[in-house]
């Protein structure tokens, strides 16, 4: 039987002064790092220049390494109506790259990438990092967590993908309804 082509996830912490971005490899089942980092739109002035670049970027990234799923964390509610606004524009302008590249778009909230991640949907930013360093084998400490926190939502798609219960969302309700929707995967013993 020939071996699956590998797949790459990109995955986004979206922001107006940094973002971050983590892109995996997954080959066998396995995955592996690729690229981390962290785009500062922040140093950019003018806002629409600013979200131009982090098309540019986003689309810079997908060009080169041509992802096959793109995941992108969801913004949390805050207090401050304009930091909000902001953030949702920078995250429009991540998705609307991806959509353009024709690539598939998961969105997942913070503490769903923590809990997929760490096990614990509370754990602080060093936490889900020093996870990361086990899951993927890398030792360097980036400069910014928000570099770490895109590869985690990359990895938390991956886990999602691997679980079809926790995939399908809120399409199934369990185990009794995965089964009910797919007979033809139930081996009778």
């Amino acid at each position: 039987m020939p071996k699956a082509k590998p797949s790459i996830i990109l995955g986004i912490d979206p922001g107006t002064i940094i973002m971050g971005y983590g892109l995996i490899e997954v080959n066998d089942n396995k995955i592996s790092l690729l690229e981390m980092g962290v785009l500062q739109p922040g140093k950019v002035k003018d806002t629409y220049k600013k979200l131009q670049l982090i098309f540019n970027t986003v689309s810079g990234l997908i060009t080169k390494y041509q992802p096959t799923t793109f995941a992108i964390e969801a913004p949390f509610f805050g207090k401050n109506v304009q930091s909000m606004l902001k953030l949702g524009r920078a995250q429009g302008v991540a998705i609307a790259a991806a959509m353009r590249h024709g690539i598939e778009v998961t969105e997942y909230s913070p503490k769903k990438v923590k809990q997929s991640v760490t096990g614990n949907g509370n754990a602080n930013k060093e936490q889900v990092m020093k996870m990361l360093q086990q899951i993927l084998n890398f030792k360097d400490n980036p400069k910014h967590f928000d570099a770490t926190d895109a590869l985690a939502v990359a990895v938390c798609h991956f886990f999602q993908q691997k679980n079809p219960v926790a995939a399908a969302g809120n399409k199934l309700k369990g185990w009794d309804a995965f089964i009910a929707q797919n007979p033809g995967r139930i081996k009778k013993i």
